[in-house]
Protein backbone atom coordinates (compact mmCIF):
# COMPACT_ATOMS: atom_id res chain seq x y z
CA UNK A 1 0.00 0.00 0.00
CA UNK A 2 1.45 3.41 -0.92
CA UNK A 3 2.32 5.70 2.02
CA UNK A 4 -0.26 8.37 1.03
CA UNK A 5 -3.13 5.85 1.11
CA UNK A 6 -3.12 5.64 4.90
CA UNK A 7 -3.04 9.42 5.10
CA UNK A 8 -5.94 9.95 2.68
CA UNK A 9 -8.26 7.48 4.39
CA UNK A 10 -8.94 9.49 7.59
CA UNK A 11 -9.07 12.77 5.66
CA UNK A 12 -11.70 11.39 3.31
CA UNK A 13 -13.73 10.12 6.27
CA UNK A 14 -13.39 13.49 8.02
CA UNK A 15 -14.59 15.37 4.93
CA UNK A 16 -17.57 13.06 4.63
CA UNK A 17 -18.53 13.94 8.21
CA UNK A 18 -18.57 17.64 7.32
CA UNK A 19 -20.85 17.14 4.33
CA UNK A 20 -24.60 17.54 4.84
CA UNK A 21 -26.44 14.28 5.09
CA UNK A 22 -28.43 13.36 2.03
CA UNK A 23 -30.45 10.75 3.86
CA UNK A 24 -34.18 11.13 3.28
CA UNK A 25 -36.21 12.76 6.03
CA UNK A 26 -38.39 10.40 8.02
CA UNK A 27 -41.80 10.08 6.45
CA UNK A 28 -44.96 10.94 8.32
CA UNK A 29 -47.96 8.69 8.30
CA UNK A 30 -50.81 9.51 5.96
CA UNK A 31 -53.02 10.37 8.94
CA UNK A 32 -50.41 12.82 10.26
CA UNK A 33 -50.10 14.48 6.84
CA UNK A 34 -53.88 14.81 6.60
CA UNK A 35 -54.00 16.34 10.09
CA UNK A 36 -51.34 18.89 9.07
CA UNK A 37 -53.24 19.70 5.88
CA UNK A 38 -56.48 20.13 7.82
CA UNK A 39 -54.84 22.40 10.41
CA UNK A 40 -53.27 24.57 7.72
CA UNK A 41 -56.49 24.80 5.72
CA UNK A 42 -58.54 25.64 8.82
CA UNK A 43 -56.12 28.43 9.79
CA UNK A 44 -56.21 29.80 6.24
CA UNK A 45 -60.02 29.75 6.04
CA UNK A 46 -60.26 31.42 9.45
CA UNK A 47 -58.03 34.29 8.30
CA UNK A 48 -59.18 34.61 4.67
CA UNK A 49 -61.21 37.79 5.30
CA UNK A 50 -58.19 39.29 7.06
CA UNK A 51 -55.98 38.42 4.07
CA UNK A 52 -58.39 40.05 1.63
CA UNK A 53 -58.41 43.20 3.81
CA UNK A 54 -54.61 43.19 3.84
CA UNK A 55 -54.47 42.95 0.05
CA UNK A 56 -57.02 45.74 -0.21
CA UNK A 57 -54.92 47.94 2.06
CA UNK A 58 -51.76 47.12 0.12
CA UNK A 59 -53.41 48.31 -3.09
CA UNK A 60 -54.01 44.99 -4.84
CA UNK A 61 -56.69 45.14 -7.52
CA UNK A 62 -59.90 43.47 -6.34
CA UNK A 63 -59.99 41.19 -9.36
CA UNK A 64 -56.59 39.73 -8.33
CA UNK A 65 -57.13 39.39 -4.58
CA UNK A 66 -58.48 35.84 -4.60
CA UNK A 67 -55.64 34.58 -6.80
CA UNK A 68 -53.06 36.18 -4.53
CA UNK A 69 -54.83 34.79 -1.45
CA UNK A 70 -54.46 31.33 -2.99
CA UNK A 71 -50.76 32.06 -3.53
CA UNK A 72 -50.52 32.92 0.17
CA UNK A 73 -52.14 29.58 1.01
CA UNK A 74 -49.60 27.70 -1.12
CA UNK A 75 -46.72 29.46 0.62
CA UNK A 76 -48.33 28.88 4.02
CA UNK A 77 -48.79 25.18 3.27
CA UNK A 78 -45.15 24.77 2.23
CA UNK A 79 -43.98 26.63 5.36
CA UNK A 80 -46.51 25.12 7.77
CA UNK A 81 -43.93 22.74 9.29
CA UNK A 82 -41.67 25.73 10.07
CA UNK A 83 -44.47 27.83 11.59
CA UNK A 84 -44.26 28.16 15.36
CA UNK A 85 -47.83 27.95 16.77
CA UNK A 86 -46.75 30.11 19.72
CA UNK A 87 -46.34 32.98 17.27
CA UNK A 88 -49.41 35.00 16.27
CA UNK A 89 -50.74 33.89 12.88
CA UNK A 90 -51.90 37.27 11.54
CA UNK A 91 -48.47 38.94 11.45
CA UNK A 92 -47.04 35.76 9.92
CA UNK A 93 -49.73 35.83 7.22
CA UNK A 94 -49.18 39.56 6.71
CA UNK A 95 -45.51 38.91 6.02
CA UNK A 96 -46.40 36.30 3.43
CA UNK A 97 -49.10 38.50 1.89
CA UNK A 98 -46.74 41.48 1.74
CA UNK A 99 -44.11 39.46 -0.11
CA UNK A 100 -46.72 37.96 -2.47
CA UNK A 101 -48.12 41.44 -3.23
CA UNK A 102 -44.63 42.84 -3.79
CA UNK A 103 -43.74 39.98 -6.12
CA UNK A 104 -47.04 40.44 -7.97
CA UNK A 105 -46.39 44.16 -8.37
CA UNK A 106 -42.91 43.49 -9.79
CA UNK A 107 -44.36 40.98 -12.26
CA UNK A 108 -46.97 43.50 -13.39
CA UNK A 109 -44.31 46.16 -14.01
CA UNK A 110 -42.58 43.76 -16.40
CA UNK A 111 -45.75 42.90 -18.31
CA UNK A 112 -46.57 44.57 -21.59
CA UNK A 113 -50.06 46.08 -21.39
CA UNK A 114 -52.67 45.30 -24.02
CA UNK A 115 -54.03 47.99 -26.28
CA UNK A 116 -57.54 47.42 -24.91
CA UNK A 117 -58.17 47.51 -21.20
CA UNK A 118 -61.43 46.38 -19.72
CA UNK A 119 -62.42 48.47 -16.76
CA UNK A 120 -64.53 47.22 -13.94
CA UNK A 121 -67.12 49.14 -12.05
CA UNK A 122 -65.41 49.96 -8.78
CA UNK A 123 -68.34 51.77 -7.28
CA UNK A 124 -69.43 50.97 -3.76
CA UNK A 125 -71.60 47.91 -3.28
CA UNK A 126 -75.23 48.73 -2.51
CA UNK A 127 -75.36 46.76 0.73
CA UNK A 128 -72.80 48.96 2.49
CA UNK A 129 -73.56 52.28 4.02
CA UNK A 130 -72.56 55.30 2.01
CA UNK A 131 -70.63 57.11 4.73
CA UNK A 132 -68.57 54.05 5.68
CA UNK A 133 -67.68 53.53 2.03
CA UNK A 134 -66.71 57.14 1.61
CA UNK A 135 -64.38 57.08 4.61
CA UNK A 136 -62.89 53.75 3.59
CA UNK A 137 -62.34 54.91 0.03
CA UNK A 138 -60.65 58.07 1.28
CA UNK A 139 -58.25 56.12 3.51
CA UNK A 140 -57.49 53.54 0.82
CA UNK A 141 -56.85 56.24 -1.77
CA UNK A 142 -54.58 58.03 0.68
CA UNK A 143 -52.75 54.76 1.40
CA UNK A 144 -52.10 54.39 -2.33
CA UNK A 145 -49.94 57.51 -2.19
CA UNK A 146 -47.60 55.95 0.37
CA UNK A 147 -44.79 53.77 -1.02
CA UNK A 148 -45.35 50.07 -0.31
CA UNK A 149 -42.50 49.51 2.22
CA UNK A 150 -43.77 52.37 4.45
CA UNK A 151 -47.41 51.47 3.80
CA UNK A 152 -46.81 47.91 5.03
CA UNK A 153 -45.45 49.16 8.36
CA UNK A 154 -48.35 51.61 8.77
CA UNK A 155 -51.00 48.99 7.95
CA UNK A 156 -49.49 46.36 10.25
CA UNK A 157 -48.95 48.65 13.23
CA UNK A 158 -51.73 51.24 13.06
CA UNK A 159 -54.53 49.24 11.43
CA UNK A 160 -53.75 45.66 12.52
CA UNK A 161 -52.25 46.74 15.87
CA UNK A 162 -49.17 44.53 15.59
CA UNK A 163 -46.34 45.50 17.99
CA UNK A 164 -43.40 47.23 16.31
CA UNK A 165 -40.93 44.51 17.26
CA UNK A 166 -43.06 41.97 15.43
CA UNK A 167 -43.56 44.32 12.47
CA UNK A 168 -39.78 44.66 12.12
CA UNK A 169 -39.26 40.91 12.45
CA UNK A 170 -42.01 40.09 9.94
CA UNK A 171 -40.69 42.52 7.33
CA UNK A 172 -37.04 41.61 8.06
CA UNK A 173 -35.98 45.17 8.80
CA UNK A 174 -34.25 46.77 11.82
CA UNK A 175 -36.55 48.13 14.53
CA UNK A 176 -35.22 51.67 14.04
CA UNK A 177 -36.03 51.46 10.32
CA UNK A 178 -39.55 50.26 11.13
CA UNK A 179 -40.14 53.23 13.44
CA UNK A 180 -38.70 55.61 10.86
CA UNK A 181 -40.96 54.20 8.13
CA UNK A 182 -43.97 54.41 10.45
CA UNK A 183 -43.32 58.06 11.29
CA UNK A 184 -42.86 59.01 7.64
CA UNK A 185 -45.91 56.97 6.53
CA UNK A 186 -48.12 58.71 9.12
CA UNK A 187 -47.02 62.11 7.84
CA UNK A 188 -47.62 61.04 4.24
CA UNK A 189 -51.06 59.67 5.12
CA UNK A 190 -52.06 62.88 6.91
CA UNK A 191 -50.83 64.97 3.97
CA UNK A 192 -52.65 62.78 1.44
CA UNK A 193 -55.93 62.94 3.37
CA UNK A 194 -55.64 66.72 3.74
CA UNK A 195 -54.99 67.14 0.02
CA UNK A 196 -57.91 64.90 -0.89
Amino acid sequence: MPPFATHMGPVAREESLNQPSLAPKPRCSRAALLAVDDACLAAYQRELDYLLRVFDRLGVDRSEMEDLAQDVFLVLRRAWYDYDPKRALKPYLFGIAFRVALSHRRRRWREVPYAFVETQDRGPSPDREFEANQARALVLAALQRIPLPRRAVLVMHDLDQVPMQEVAATLSIPLFTAYSRLRKARLELATAITQM
